[in-house]
């Protein structure tokens, strides 16, 4: 009878394979998963850049409205101690329904009048409310869809979610350069180019930075 095969000994030669494989999966599943947010950066990027020479026509759209009766007891009850608070939930229902905004926000309270503010990515709007009348007035801005774009670059009035999202795709961004950087390690000695090229990529911006940058 044989004797037990003792268990083969993990090499070096295996250990870099190993981890070799870890750095392709876990740097492309980055790249899949920051690619069509790099697309939008790198666009918006130019776009910001050359943001007065692409400037958009707003468009502006105005629109009033009555606040029901009961609508307007209710805001008159309300009587917010602070000059701003959110506007009662059936008051910005009723707002959000009737007009394109989002209610969500604090409104600037006065004897006269409650004022809303409502700023978007790629425009502005606000919602104004007369206590004695409830009448209602809005206008709404839209610069179009490059400063709509623009905007989301920026996190400029785009909300929680949105804010969470870039912070998710800066730490894919982060996986996919520094897996990127390792594996430019890992094959540099067949590439003798690698490190010319990565220190171009440091040296020219330190360079205008340094040189034309004051």
């Amino acid at each position: 009878m044989h004797a037990p095969t003792s268990p083969r000994p993990v090499t070096k030669k295996s250990r870099k394979a190993f981890w070799l494989k870890q750095l392709h999966m876990w740097h492309w599943m980055s790249s899949a998963v920051s690619l069509i947010g790099l697309l939008l950066f790198a666009i918006t990027g130019f776009t910001l850049n050359h943001a007065a020479d692409i400037e958009g026509t707003p468009v502006v759209a105005e629109k009033t409205a009555q606040l029901p009766p009961a609508l307007v007891a209710r805001l008159k009850a309300a009587n917010p101690a602070d000059a701003k608070a959110p506007l009662p939930g059936p008051v910005a229902d009723w707002v959000e329904t009737t007009f394109p905004v989002k209610a969500s926000g604090e409104a600037e309270w006065s004897a006269d009048e409650v004022y809303l503010a409502a700023p978007r990515p790629g425009g502005d709007a606000w919602v104004a409310i007369d206590l004695a009348t409830g009448e209602a007035s809005s206008e709404v801005t839209s610069r179009g869809w490059i400063s709509y774009l623009n905007d989301l670059h920026k996190g400029r009035n785009s909300g929680g979610e949105w804010s969470l999202f870039i912070d998710i795709f800066a730490f894919a961004c982060l996986v996919f350069a520094i897996t990127g950087l390792v594996l430019l390690q890992l094959h540099s000695a067949k590439r003798k180019s690698t490190w010319p090229l990565v220190g171009m990529g440091l040296a020219i911006p330190a360079a205008i930075a340094v040189i034309f940058i004051h």
